[in-house]
């Protein structure tokens, strides 16, 4: 019969739960990152990335309807992953915050290295 090991983990336990977010928490950022789950907001985004751009813009690179990259827009809006400005008649929109940037970065960095490494 083999001596079982024992470890006393209580201490850990006790404080990743305690450092653990909230479930509400944890639920939104859970949403957040299915807003990432789509290629076409991927896309958008990659685009604002670079600049900022009127929606009319956005459709010709994408080569989709205004109609389909409002609706996006707006999801994105919603979601305070982008922002926007009017000018006349044109509203261009942008990255809301360095965040986005970030998490579009940190993501984009992950798999080129990934990538690299599987070379």
């Amino acid at each position: 019969m083999m001596a079982q090991h024992l470890h006393d983990h209580k201490a850990l336990v006790e404080s990743v739960l305690h450092d653990l977010p909230r479930e509400e928490m944890l639920s939104d950022l859970a949403d957040l990152f299915k807003l990432f789950g789509d290629t076409t907001r991927m896309r958008i985004l990659f685009l604002l990335f670079e600049s900022e751009l009127c929606v009319c813009a956005i459709a010709e690179l994408l080569h989709m309807t205004q109609s389909a990259i409002s609706h996006q827009l707006k999801v994105l809006k919603q979601n305070k992953l982008v922002d926007c400005r009017r000018e006349g008649k044109t509203i261009y929109y942008f990255l809301a915050d360095d965040h986005v940037r970030t998490i579009i970065g940190q993501g984009y960095e992950h798999l080129t290295e990934e990538r690299a490494n599987e070379k």
